[in-house]
């Protein structure tokens, strides 16, 4: 067992959050997280939480919460450019059938809602508006110092902050950048009603490949009320490195620049699918753009008392929906090390990359 008395987490998003309850309610550790924005995220859309992400939610005590909130429709569609299906499976009822467990699609602002509710239940300190500018490892300690002079310490630093990790970049593996991978999401969430065709109107996950890309339609509320879209397709990336986390397009000029874009896009997609979809992209009035970026397999994850989990470690492009998952996996996997594992803190580590790296 590593002796560890206070944890901090660089990162209020869902991997920082997740440890920090997970840590607190299985060792006891006190954590404390701090997050850059000043208030809590809403960027991103819906995200796809498989049987393995729920499984985990349920161990944190989180299932009846997210459960009354998440589209647990599971049914996949994948449509042609016209006529009927291509293809169509219940990948939820399958997982149930395998590991007693189903598939979730959820608005990323209600998972860290739901996680934010239950680590303040538990008295875990989040700090927001903090950005990180110095860290620093002793043999006992690791001290941080953030841009207002403040300055914080613990017996572990967690970098649960994402792909542009400022842990990573700071101190862990200076040298490794992210690479755009050469595709982006355009994407919004609207209320069901704004899918007119009836035959499109059934809870189910449908997607179009069309010839530069994939157009998806989902479900992303337990109520059914609202729906997420997203066209994922090759892009260059906008030359402002203030890109690199997504914007929204709000000018009307540039909304319909990206319609138009769109439209040309899927104009081979004909009969009532292609006219709900074309109907969706008329309907919306913001559009977010997110760039996706990978990282390189050698990046580094950890130093003596710093660890990166999540997307700052091993970040996943989005197309098979198990970031989250991954991170929550990460989180319980360092659990566990740290409770009953190697005496020796960069031992644990090690192992933790053993058997987390691909």
């Amino acid at each position: 067992m590593t002796m560890i008395k206070k944890a901090i987490m660089i990162g209020a998003g869902p991997a920082g959050l997740a440890a920090a309850l997970r840590l607190k309610k299985a060792s006891g550790i006190d954590c404390t997280i701090y997050e850059i924005r000043k208030k809590p995220a809403t960027i991103g859309g819906a995200v796809n939480i498989p049987p393995n992400g729920v499984r985990l939610f349920n161990e944190l005590g989180l299932y009846d919460a997210l459960n009354t909130r998440a589209s647990s429709a599971s049914v996949m569609t994948i449509a042609p450019t016209d006529k009927t299906p291509l293809f169509e499976y219940d990948i939820g009822e399958a997982c149930k059938n395998t590991t007693g467990f189903g598939v979730w699609r959820v608005l990323r602002a209600d998972i860290i809602e739901v996680l934010l509710a239950a680590v303040q239940h538990e008295g875990i300190p989040v700090v927001f508006g903090k950005t990180l500018t110095e860290v620093l490892e002793a043999p006992e300690t690791v001290k941080i110092t953030f841009d207002d002079g403040t300055v914080d310490s613990a017996g572990i630093l967690l970098g649960c902050d994402g792909i542009h990790s400022s842990v990573r970049k700071l101190h862990v593996d200076p040298v490794i950048e992210p690479e755009y991978s050469g595709v982006s999401n355009m994407f919004a969430i609207l209320p069901t009603i704004a899918l007119v065709a009836p035959s499109t109107t059934k809870p189910a996950i449908q997607m179009t490949f069309i010839s530069d890309g994939l157009f998806s339609v989902v479900p992303c509320t337990a109520s059914g009320d609202q729906l997420y879209w997203v066209y994922s397709r090759r892009i260059e990336i906008p030359g402002d490195e203030d890109s690199r986390d997504g914007w929204e397009a709000f000018g009307q000029k540039a909304i319909q620049e990206l319609k138009t874009g769109m439209f040309d896009a899927l104009k081979d997609v004909t009969g009532q699918w292609g006219d709900a979809i074309r109907g969706l992209i008329s309907a919306t009035d913001t559009i977010k753009f997110y760039p996706i970026y990978k990282m390189s397999p050698s990046c580094r994850w950890s130093t003596g008392r710093c660890i990166l989990l999540g997307d700052a470690a091993h970040a996943m492009q989005p197309h098979l929906g198990q970031g989250t998952s991954m991170a929550l996996e990460d989180v319980f996997l360092l659990s566990r090390l740290l409770e009953s594992g190697p005496a020796q803190l960069d031992e644990s580590f090690r192992r933790y990359e053993e058997l987390r790296r691909p």
